[in-house]
């Protein structure tokens, strides 16, 4: 005998109700008292259980701390409700619901990264090897003879042809490793911001100039990771 399937219940914590809501809520002309009542009454508890049911269904709930994500997560959704736009086709529940699922997605990724780390450093200690100030001490060697020889290197390069922007490059970048020990040098977005304080041009000027000395630079790294330096 068939088995008779059961009807599906239909999902009544996010309807078209609160999506309009959304709407209505995002709307520059909308007044704060009204704004603070959509939320309260039909918003945030919509969000809340969207949240919570997703977090169920995909068994995320083998996350640690997740009730401190859920809330996170919560708390994330209120600050993104501006980006919604219904005229580009989106519904604000799949809207929503969809990134909720990539954010869990991403604390999963996070927390195996997390792990797999912990068990690295887990297995060298068992190997006898005991990361400290001495491993510590090494690295902070190894980096300070790296910009030592690039100094060099740089040093080497004609800057006399160099125009205008391409000198201003190249000098913000000498200055930068004159201070290498008390900036963040390896931070791709800071030497950007650096950059653009030193020289006084734009990040695509900056970029512009970059890209003449990558090629040098790249013959570098090689000749170094070679021991050829």
């Amino acid at each position: 005998m068939a088995k008779t399937r059961k009807p599906r219940t239909k999902r009544m914590y996010f309807t078209k109700v609160h999506e309009n809501a959304i709407i209505e809520f995002n709307n520059p002309e909308t007044e704060l008292k009204r704004k603070s009542e959509l939320y309260e009454t039909l918003i945030h508890p919509a969000l809340d259980e969207m949240v919570d049911k997703i977090v169920y269904t995909y068994k995320f709930t083998s996350l640690p701390n997740i009730s401190e994500l859920q809330q996170d997560c919560k708390v994330m959704l209120v600050t993104i409700l501006h980006k919604f736009k219904p005229e580009k086709g989106h519904k604000a529940f799949s809207y929503f619901s969809v990134i909720t699922k990539n954010w869990f997605i991403a604390q999963v990724k996070k927390n195996k990264k997390k792990i797999q780390r912990e068990t690295s450093l887990e297995g060298q200690v068992a190997n006898g090897f005991e990361p400290g100030i001495e491993d510590v001490y090494h690295k902070n060697r190894e980096r300070q003879e790296f910009m030592r020889l690039l100094k060099d290197e740089i040093a080497s390069w004609d800057s006399v042809t160099m125009r205008p922007n391409e000198r201003k490059v190249y000098e913000a970048i000498n200055t930068l490793i004159d201070n290498a020990d008390k900036i963040e040098i390896f931070n791709k977005k800071a030497i950007y911001l650096y950059l653009r304080e030193i020289t006084g041009l734009n990040t695509k000027q900056i970029v512009a100039q970059l890209s003449k000395m990558r090629e040098k630079y790249s013959d570098f790294k090689t000749r170094y990771e070679n021991g050829e330096e």
